[in-house]
């Protein structure tokens, strides 16, 4: 995995020192790449790429970034894994009149790596042939020395990230925003709405970031500039030249998918799935460092550890984190599964003061503010990895393609049960639910629920009293599910809810089972700008390298094929995936509610976090800084103290912001 930043300004002969600007840029994002570095100009052009390398793939110099096509055409920031790169040099050294099993020939290489390769398939087909045909992750800054435009891309599912705006008379890149805070030109100021979306989701949805005029490309699409075209900042992600292309989407992926699903039986998806899933997990093992597996002890991480072992020769490198918590350890479960598989485990036990060291440390690691809680465990599991390997595969994925969150079960079913009530009633029955402070109900339902499998029963009762009262749908009450504060943008001093994937229905992937519609705008939504933000991060601020085979192009086409009775089935998802699985590892070792990789945030909040969030919540702290309008943040703080409601998770984003402030505002 690697870093990459750039520039690119519209008259070069009036900015001096673009080459230590460069350098500057690059070394910010150091920890994404600490094996290598290098600068590239084009002063006449004013553009300048700079790069980080973590050696992954080809370790010798000839695997150096930025680097330069065989023609001399394009010069090339990569950061990310082609994993099929082999097969495309085959294609290249082959003639398209003789098979690819012909002997090959015709082209020499520098090296193995797959930046070559990237480069030299734009030469031979274009760019936008050439993304369509790569499968992997990536970050791409492309210069054209002879067309002078600049392509930036990114991968199918937004697995590496990729930040770019205007400032000024400077086009500016890079993979997170300290790169781009790096350059002089750097002048961007607080986007109120995209503060309005991370108070709602807790985290800032592309295509906006925090600040007014940078812009996160979204996934699947490329964008190219041209330097003959005059640049300048804008309110939308393309004004001051440039135009973003599409070259996948996951939204016709699963259109397509359903209008021709797969025809096979129950047996012949399994077959189906274990051998494409196989494919893709192999194809992820390669790498010229070690290696090794996130297990969680979950389904996911059990599937990808078990078709990891059964491809290897040699006990497989998995890693977990146990808490001294145990409603949210999970250690037991992964050792379980690790001892079955016969892998080579390590666990490491923490308390809840090695996760709360943590959180003075997520406004840089994250440098945007972001907020599911999560990101604490996550980046300490990636911790623990790292001093060990330096690739490893992850889960991530497997329930926004295999229906595996509990709301893709629980909506339906709750409007089924609820949704002909009229609204009146509706209320009602959410403020009754809400009526006996959550901690109350926690304590005397909490045994019983538990032997249902119910985690937290008053916070789950709350928060469906809640959502009751906002339910004009089946779709309003998903939109509520995924939203933390309503109405967020009333919060922010100023603000307003600039347009977005979840109120512009118009722009929803055109599916009917209510089900696959979830799981659809999840995968366009909380998949690239929550999930694979928070892996991200955590590992590169560790200069570790995660792979997730259930991103693989082909497992997502053909998930999306499948019938929606092969995953959810007898009120319960991920049924063909439990099968798979069924095949490596005893039912008996994963067969428990789904617990997620969560911490006890709530009671945090209201113990050993306590001052801290008092003094970010304090009133006058927030009139001074004229971001947040107090009044309703105080109460649910309020609230949360008093255990009348679990505002963690809502407050966790104000919390975040105001954390991120300090050391960025």
């Amino acid at each position: 995995m690697c870093g990459l930043a750039g520039f690119l300004v519209a008259n070069a002969s009036t900015h001096g020192g673009i080459a230590d600007t460069a350098e500057r840029m690059a070394l910010s994002i150091q920890h994404r790449g600490p094996d290598d570095g290098g600068v590239w100009l084009h002063e006449e052009a004013g553009v300048a790429l700079g790069h980080r390398r973590l050696s992954i793939l080809d370790l010798s110099p000839a695997g150096h970034q930025p680097m330069m096509s065989a023609s001399g055409r394009y010069v090339i920031a990569f950061n990310g894994e082609i994993y099929n790169h082999l097969d495309l040099r085959r294609r290249l050294n082959n003639p398209p009149t003789q098979p690819l099993s012909c002997r090959e020939g015709g082209r020499s290489w520098r090296g193995h790596s797959d930046t070559e390769t990237l480069l030299a398939c734009f030469e031979t087909w274009g760019i936008r042939e050439t993304l369509e045909r790569a499968v992997g992750m990536f970050a791409i800054a492309l210069w054209d020395r002879e067309a002078r435009t600049l392509t930036l891309a990114r991968d199918r599912l937004g697995e590496k990230p990729l930040y770019y705006g205007w400032q000024g008379e400077t086009f500016l890149f890079g993979s997170e925003l300290k790169a781009l805070r790096a350059h002089p030109a750097f002048r961007a100021g607080i986007d109120r709405g995209a503060l309005a979306l991370l108070l709602r989701h807790n985290y800032v949805p592309a295509p906006y970031s925090i600040y007014e005029g940078i812009w996160k490309l979204p996934a699947g699409t490329y964008l190219q500039v041209s330097a003959r075209s005059p640049l300048s900042p804008g309110p939308s992600p393309t004004q001051g030249g440039g135009e973003i292309k599409a070259y996948w989407s996951l939204a016709e992926v699963a259109e397509q998918g359903v209008g021709a699903p797969f025809a096979g039986s129950d047996t012949e998806a399994l077959d189906a799935l274990e051998q494409c899933l196989g494919a893709a997990v192999r194809g992820q093992m390669v790498a010229d460092v070690p290696l090794g597996a996130l297990l969680s002890g979950g389904l996911d991480s059990a599937t990808i550890t078990a078709l990891m072992q059964a491809k290897s020769t040699r006990p497989v490198r998995t890693f977990t984190i146990g808490f001294e918590e145990r409603a949210y350890d999970e250690a037991a479960h992964a050792r379980a599964v690790a001892a079955h598989l016969g892998t080579d485990h390590t666990e490491l036990r923490l308390s809840s003061d090695d996760a709360l060291a943590l959180v003075p440390q997520m406004p840089a690691m994250y440098d945007e503010p972001f907020a599911d809680c999560s990101q604490l465990p996550t980046h300490l599991v990636m911790r623990l990895a790292r001093q060990h390997v330096t690739v490893a595969l992850s889960g991530d994925g497997g329930d926004e393609l295999f229906g595996g969150y509990n709301r893709y079960v629980h909506v339906p079913k709750v409007w089924r049960r609820l949704g002909w009530m009229p609204g009146a009633l509706q209320q009602v029955l959410g403020a009754g639910l809400t009526a006996l402070p959550s901690e109350a109900m926690n304590r005397l339902a909490g045994p019983l629920a538990r032997r249902a499998g119910i985690a937290q029963p008053g916070d789950k009762a709350h928060k469906l009293g809640r959502r009751l009262r906002e339910m004009g749908s089946m779709d309003d009450l998903y939109v509520s599910l995924v939203s933390e504060w309503p109405r967020s943008g009333n919060l922010v001093v100023g603000g307003r809810m600039p347009p977005n994937l979840l109120d512009e229905r118009s722009r929803w992937p055109r599916l009917a089972d209510p089900a696959a519609r979830m799981m659809a705008l999840d995968g366009l939504s909380y998949l690239s700008d929550d999930i694979l933000v928070k892996v991200d991060r955590a590992a590169m601020a560790v200069s570790l390298e995660t792979r997730a085979p259930f991103l693989d192009r082909d497992v997502v086409e053909f998930a999306w094929s499948l019938p929606m009775h092969l995953k959810i089935r007898n009120g319960q998802g991920k049924w063909l995936m439990r099968r798979l699985l069924d095949r490596y590892v005893p039912r008996a070792l994963v067969e428990r509610p789904k617990m997620g990789f969560g911490i006890p945030l709530d009671a945090w909040l209201r113990g050993p976090l306590r001052d801290w969030t008092e003094a970010l919540l304090a009133e006058d702290r927030l009139r001074r800084e004229g971001y947040l309008e107090p009044g309703p943040i105080r109460a649910a703080w309020k609230a949360h103290l008093a255990g009348q409601a679990s505002f963690g998770y809502r407050l966790w984003s104000v919390l975040m912001f105001q954390a991120w402030l300090e050391v960025w505002g």
